[in-house]
């Protein structure tokens, strides 16, 4: 796990290093190739529409929203604004900012879609309005311009590889509940299909569950469902999508009575799962670099909008496929699964948390004992 952090903190020097050598290939090719000849002429006055879908995931208000707003006045001399909008989990609410944001005739739309089906018709509209779009976190369908997110079947890969070697031997003869996010959410295939590489027959999966809008509520009441069917003792792991789920499974096994928690996972290293770690009550989480993922969209959409396609180009070195579009540009971010053997050399060694965020005084005994101090 280290190893692969310490890969992720290269990767980070090297994209801000990568974003200073083409600054000066980028001056020379502003205007050969941007997405039309509005962008080509755009400066660095310019204003980024963000779309993004919930407040109950954590990272969205404490970290994406903050670090692409000062990542866009940092790219433009403190000139380019960044227009915020979140859908608090209504998709219907999100195509109405989205259309908002065309409205405004904002220069470029960074959208985490809640749905990434029936978002399109607004990717549409932008295009048709000269609008560049550029999914984030999720991969939108319609014809957006780029896609910025972490390698997502590779988070469920890590997941379910966490939960078969927790149960070691065991595995094979261990009874399983999977909590799958919104099937809306076009991230949650890629999650379960990586989940299921790992655990289709390492361990004997016995209840899945759908949780629309990853609502957490639903999480709790389809454990409970879970327990009641296969029994609290016979529940040897839950694989949960992420820590908000996580979080609602944990409670409904504290409610039936558990006195041991089976391993759970989760993803995005909430603030309360990494504590939850620390305890022992949640097995693991997926860190995803919030810093790499939020200031590389922000890089990624000021030179798409201002025409720079020599820098555009060197983000976006991979390419995604959705249902509607072939060969999308796309920068996918390494992940890492955080547990209590790597909290300094992940989260804290970022700059997420420090030890005093995660050891408060509920939490001093357990950090004490895994030398978290």
């Amino acid at each position: 796990m280290i190893a692969r952090n310490t890969r992720q903190a290269a990767v980070r020097h090297i994209s801000v290093a990568l974003a200073v050598s083409v600054s000066a290939l980028s001056l020379a090719a502003c205007g050969d190739g941007g997405s039309d000849d509005t962008a080509a002429k755009k400066g660095n006055d310019i204003t980024v529409g963000l779309l993004l879908p919930d407040r109950d995931t954590a990272r969205f208000e404490k970290f994406d929203y903050p670090l692409i707003k000062e990542e866009v006045a940092s790219l433009t001399q403190n000139k380019g604004t960044v227009r915020y909008a979140n859908a608090e989990a209504s998709a219907t609410r999100q195509s109405e900012q989205f259309q908002k944001m065309i409205a405004d005739k904002v220069d470029v739309i960074l959208v985490d879609a809640l749905n990434s089906k029936t978002i399109a018709t607004d990717v549409q509209k932008a295009k048709d309005a000269g609008i560049p779009v550029i999914a984030y976190d999720r991969l939108a369908e319609g014809p957006i311009d780029a896609y910025v997110s972490h390698d997502n079947e590779l988070v469920g890969q890590v997941q379910g590889r966490a939960i078969v070697g927790e149960l070691g031997d065991k595995a094979a003869k261990s009874k399983v509940v999977m909590m799958n996010g919104d099937p809306a959410d076009p991230n949650t295939a890629r999650f379960k299909d990586g989940a299921l590489s790992e655990l289709q027959g390492q361990v004997d999966i016995v209840e899945q569950f759908d949780t629309k809008e990853w609502k957490p509520a639903i999480a709790k009441a389809n454990m409970k469902k879970a327990i009641q069917t296969v029994g609290l003792n016979n529940i040897a792991a839950v694989y949960s999508a992420n820590d908000g789920m996580a979080g609602a499974v944990i409670e409904a096994l504290e409610d039936a009575g558990a006195t041991r928690m089976p391993p759970v996972t989760g993803q995005d290293a909430n603030l309360d799962a990494v504590q939850r770690v620390v305890s022992g009550e949640q097995y693991m989480t997926v860190y995803k670099s919030f810093l790499l993922e939020a200031t590389n969209a922000a890089k990624i959409a000021v030179a798409k909008v201002q025409g720079r396609a020599i820098e555009f180009a060197a983000l976006t070195r991979e390419t995604v496929d959705s249902p509607t579009q072939k060969n999308i540009p796309a920068m996918l971010v390494p992940v890492v699964a955080l547990t209590k053997d790597n909290i300094k050399e992940t989260v804290i060694t970022d700059g997420v948390y420090t030890v005093k965020n995660i050891c408060t005084s509920e939490y001093k005994a357990d950090c004490a004992a895994i030398g978290l101090e």
